[in-house]
């Protein structure tokens, strides 16, 4: 027999999110690709992310062809990746935070786009979609230890999804918009599915 699932956050309703979500008024917009592996994975939070933020996109999937994934960032005048900067395929860096002092919420609509996916399936979403290749890309320094106790990170300073985004969407936003109600939340979403894990 299936489980009964919560129809907003799709998930086993014994293990809803939904009491996390924290309405945030995003001023720069999120699309998430997100790898199809951690569509319904419970510990991915991209989902409560999804489900907070105003202007956010989830696009489950590997590949896209050329006009799907252009359709995808033509939603915005400008579009930045949220990704380390890698030798073999090099990319623009997008501007430091005191070159975006005189941006403001009426200037060219932005749009962040992040690759929902583990560190070597992302590396491949992006060899897998040339588009992504020629977006400037923001790389997270000097952030906050991670909150993510249901997932071991593979190195010092890796962040989950949501962490992440909140961050980065901050950067480009001067500051204007508070993200600490949903990271406060995120610590329960992480007690949450630490309680479904077996009492040794």
């Amino acid at each position: 027999m299936s489980r009964a699932l919560c129809p907003r956050c799709e998930r086993p309703e014994r293990a809803c999110i939904c009491h996390w979500v924290r309405p945030v008024d995003n001023g720069v917009s999120l699309l998430i690709l997100q790898h199809p592996d951690e569509a319904h994975r419970a510990k991915n939070s991209a989902r409560l992310l999804d489900l907070s933020l105003r202007d956010c996109q989830r696009v489950v999937g590997e590949q896209w062809s050329d006009a799907a994934l252009g359709e995808l960032l033509g939603r915005a005048d400008e579009s930045i990746l949220l990704y380390p900067e890698t030798d073999d395929l090099p990319a623009p860096r997008y501007p430091d935070p005191s070159d975006l002092a005189e941006r403001t919420d009426t200037g060219p609509r932005r749009q962040l786009v992040v690759l929902d996916a583990t560190w070597r399936k992302s590396r491949k979403m992006l060899y897998l979609n040339p588009p992504l290749h020629a977006l400037p890309r923001l790389a997270l320094t000097d952030t906050p230890a991670s909150r993510y106790r249901i997932r071991r990170a593979r190195k010092p300073g890796q962040l989950s999804t949501l962490e992440a985004c909140c961050y980065a969407l901050a950067h480009l936003e001067g500051e204007r918009v508070d993200y600490a109600p949903l990271l406060d939340a995120f610590d329960g979403f992480n007690d949450q599915q630490l309680a479904f894990r077996p009492k040794p």
